[in-house]
């Protein structure tokens, strides 16, 4: 710790625990006290640490070619798409990195499908966000962030963006103008604190948008791939996006892989050299992916995220502490919301420290639980026996 406050920059805030190895909901520091990680590294490790199958698949295909770049086709890439668009019913895939790398592919070809295919005045296009919302750092997207820690000495910022409040489908559709091409949202949003819309406000936002020819952009990174009990989040409301953004724990944990799924009608309008990345799509990457993605199918993780979501939920709700002001979750993406005064969530992180339980606090009074989508009852059990007990202080 020393010497990370002397060399490394002062941009995160992480509890004081130095962890050295992990296996599927468990990870140990480095005087191997064990602990169970309720964070997942925020959705990237659904599949549960250093998975074995996606271990293999990395350690073989390492030991064979792991960067070309995409100026050479390599054997894996079209194979990842193919597993993908199967496991997802996706027409078209874009690969990329992180997330945020996602998230400016989607707006870039947006605006070009709003320009050439729209017929919207070069430079005039519209993108609506949400409020709250959470899509990454870069300049853009801190730009339409309306989280003052995040923009606060960054601008100036990108234009061209309309924020709208989460879960007020009437917002939206009184936002829209002849220059707007996209509605980008999070289905639930994670780091705002698991803030989940009225029901039927995504089917009714797909509805607005298909009516006033928009795309909707479902910014699934954190929400897909099982972690709220359906293999994506939109598919709670039944209805399919036309953009939709994955990442995290699309390698497990692995490897940064990331992908904009959508259709010939929006990812057709770029051509070569418009966009792209050296690394994205290599072959790695593909290989580290069609694991991590058999990984969730064979092993049924939707089912159990879906299965052992509810039972959590159900537990973590007979915690009682006047101070609580709400315990929400769909699947395994779950919170607890204090009241103002309560004094702070990350007080009961570091009290849930201390009984092995690591999770972190979001906007200074919410805690986020979302552990490995491989957890078992027992395991549930283990961490409720010591999460109620400390949640419910209200010292």
């Amino acid at each position: 710790m020393k010497l990370k406050k002397k060399l490394g920059a002062d941009n995160y805030k992480p509890l004081d625990v130095i962890l050295s190895r992990g296996q599927g909901v468990w990870v140990y520091d480095i005087d191997q006290k064990r602990y169970m990680d309720c964070l997942s590294a925020y959705s990237a490790v659904n599949q549960g640490h250093c998975h074995p199958a996606i271990l293999k698949a990395m350690q073989e295909q390492a030991q064979k070619l792991t960067l070309t770049s995409r100026a050479f086709r390599n054997d894996q890439l079209a194979l990842f798409y193919q597993d993908i668009c199967e496991l997802t019913g996706s027409h078209k895939v874009l690969p990329m990195n992180s997330g945020a790398e996602a998230v400016e592919t989607a707006v870039k070809a947006v605006r070009k499908w709003g320009y050439e295919v729209k017929g919207i005045p070069e430079n005039r296009a519209e993108i609506i966000v949400c409020a709250d919302n959470f899509h990454g750092r870069t300049i853009t997207i801190v730009g339409f962030s309306t989280d003052p820690v995040s923009r606060s000495g960054f601008g100036p910022f990108t234009p061209g963006f309309k924020i709208v409040p989460f879960g007020d489908a009437k917002a939206l559709e009184k936002a829209i103008t002849p220059n707007t091409v996209a509605f980008l949202a999070e289905p639930i949003q994670g780091e705002a604190g698991v803030i989940i819309p009225p029901d039927g406000y995504l089917k009714e936002v797909r509805e607005i948008c298909s009516s006033a020819n928009i795309m909707l952009i479902l910014d699934e990174i954190q929400t897909g791939l099982g972690r709220t009990g359906k293999l994506l989040a939109e598919e709670h409301e039944n209805i399919e996006a036309d953009l939709t953004l994955v990442g995290k724990a699309l390698s497990g944990g692995f490897y940064p892989v990331s992908a904009v799924l959508s259709n010939n009608e929006v990812l057709g309008v770029l051509k070569p050299g418009e966009h792209g990345s050296t690394f994205g799509g290599n072959p790695l990457a593909c290989a580290v992916a069609r694991a991590a993605l058999k990984v969730i199918k064979d092993e049924n993780l939707v089912k159990n995220a879906a299965e052992m979501g509810k039972y959590f939920l159900d537990g973590l709700k007979k915690a009682e502490n006047n101070q609580i002001k709400e315990i929400r979750g769909k699947g395994l993406l779950m919170a607890v919301e204090f009241k103002p005064g309560a004094g702070g969530a990350r007080k009961y992180c570091r009290n849930l420290q201390d009984q092995g339980i690591l999770c972190k606090e979001t906007h200074d009074n919410i805690i986020r639980f979302a552990p490995p989508l491989v957890i078992t009852r027992e395991e549930v059990d283990w961490a409720l026996d010591r999460i109620i007990p400390v949640i419910s202080k209200s010292e």
